[in-house]
């Protein structure tokens, strides 16, 4: 059986969700300066160049800091209006308590507390208006999982000190954690430090305009060593607290029993997945990584202490996200390509969505024993579930049988894990449980929600929110606590 306290909800991220970007004394954050887009026609940030004209850019694109971030008022920025969590906050929770949610995984926008990240002085509207999301959540039992980064940083920062880049970020960062750990001491006492840290990457969500390998890399130490004494800062301020990093599960498999194609998937899994959790789950650089670093020249600028907070700042728990799985494969006729010679084949044992993403539920069972197995800290899905476009019929319902297919088959094999495998799950929150826009093209047909949000992919429609077949599916799976699937 799942454990009694479960923690059964939803999740959603600031950037995607919120808007409300320029009210309550709200700074600029990356995300804003993002268009929306297409899978075929990449979204851009906008920036003036050394004429004072807006262009346009895709983050490749991006050599140098002749660029400073701005807006078009002729163009759309799904972040800025998003589906107005701002405004109808109480509605959502409304209806996220009607499922009966436990927790509510959501972000906090850096920006809304510092505008522009390196302030002495927080926001106090808002603080205020997080004070007020995380009261309305607790009136009705849910308790707030705060992801404290989610895939954006204020654009002062980046554009004065490259972002992550600089080791003058951590400092912005802790002050920013001191700031929201001491407000809500006592309301939140779950977070996680940076959503997906391995999918972070350019200017969008580390505000580096040049990217290289050794740029990447010295980002990423000053992350860790963020996340590292974000984790020692909240355990000193409130000993309740439960801190853990987040995770994207890429899961793998090698095409072939054919060595190489086995080797490869190591290397893989390794390279964009386990580096990241083996230094927030194990304190330390593991040897692969050290010995890439090697071979490739790089040299990682570190502080006296740095080795040291490092290994006091292992996370509490693991929280990760799971849509699908993917095939690698040394042959160079597979198709796509992840560069640096690795291919992606298909794989004829499943399923595709809309998307053609891989559907496998049993490959959420065995992420979430070969995680267990690694690092013996609890995990905690915070996300999941099916981007589909979905559609209104004329009874005014929206028959989305494909997203409870979809999770059905999930919560089945994630309940195998802990039953059956012996696995320690905190909870599982399917992602955008409120229809939200997309992170990787800003548009809205693509929806994962339960509640369907009357919002097209041109940021226009009356925001009307409509409960979907799959609300009243999972309000019932809660309600029988997985039992009733």
């Amino acid at each position: 059986m799942l454990k009694k306290d479960f923690l059964w909800g939803g999740a959603t991220a600031a950037n995607q969700f919120e808007g409300g970007y320029q009210e309550g004394g709200r700074g600029l954050a990356t995300s804003d300066t993002k268009t929306n887009g297409s899978l075929t026609c990449k979204r851009k940030h906008s920036f003036l160049n050394e004429n004072n004209e807006i262009i346009y850019l895709h983050e490749s694109e991006l050599i140098s800091h002749q660029y400073q971030a701005a807006l078009d008022s002729n163009m759309y920025y799904p972040s800025h209006k998003a589906v107005d969590f701002y405004h109808h906050y109480q509605q959502d929770i409304a209806l996220m308590a009607e499922m009966g949610f436990k927790c509510y995984r959501m972000s906090i926008s850096w920006t809304r507390i510092f505008p522009n990240g390196n302030e002495f002085i927080p926001n106090e509207e808002g603080l205020k208006f997080y004070d007020d999301v995380f009261n309305e959540c607790l009136k009705y039992g849910i308790q707030p999982v705060v992801t404290l980064n989610h895939f954006d940083m204020p654009v002062y920062l980046a554009q004065h000190q490259d972002g992550w880049l600089s080791r003058n970020t951590v400092d912005c960062f802790l002050r920013y954690c001191q700031t929201v750990f001491e407000r809500y001491k006592g309301k939140v006492k779950y977070w996680m430090t940076f959503n997906e840290i391995n999918l972070l990457r350019g200017y969008a969500t580390l505000g580096i305009h040049e990217m290289n390998t050794q740029k990447y890399y010295q980002a990423l130490h000053h992350l860790f060593i963020a996340s590292a004494k974000a984790v020692q800062l909240g355990h000193q301020i409130d000993s309740d607290n439960q801190i853990g990093m987040m995770l994207a599960n890429i899961l793998t498999y090698p095409e072939t029993c054919n060595p190489a194609d086995i080797a490869l998937e190591l290397n893989v899994s390794r390279r964009l997945k386990y580096f990241f959790s083996d230094v927030q789950c194990r304190g330390y650089y593991p040897s692969y990584i050290l010995k890439q670093w090697e071979k490739e020249n790089i040299e990682i600028i570190k502080e006296s202490q740095d080795d040291q907070i490092l290994k006091d700042g292992c996370v509490d728990y693991i929280g990760f996200s799971y849509y699908n799985s993917g095939v690698v494969t040394t042959r160079e006729d597979a198709g796509m390509s992840l560069g640096n010679g690795v291919n992606m084949a298909q794989n004829p044992y499943l399923k595709e969505s809309e998307w053609k993403w891989p559907i496998d539920p049993i490959g959420l069972r065995i992420s979430l024993n070969i995680l267990w197995d690694r690092y013996q800290k609890p995990l905690f899905i915070v996300e999941n579930g099916l981007g589909a476009q979905d559609t209104i019929d004329e009874d005014g319902c929206i028959h989305d049988e494909y997203r409870i297919h979809y999770m059905r088959d999930h919560i089945r094999e994630m309940k195998k894990a802990v039953e059956e495998d012996g696995v320690d799950l905190m909870g599982y929150t399917p992602w955008g449980c409120i229809d939200l826009v997309s992170a990787g093209t800003g548009e809205m047909k693509k929806r994962y929600g339960m509640v369907y949000v009357d919002m097209d992919d041109e940021g226009k429609g009356s925001l009307k929110r409509i409960r979907k077949d799959s609300f009243y599916w999972y309000q019932k799976v809660i309600q029988s606590h997985g039992e009733c699937l």
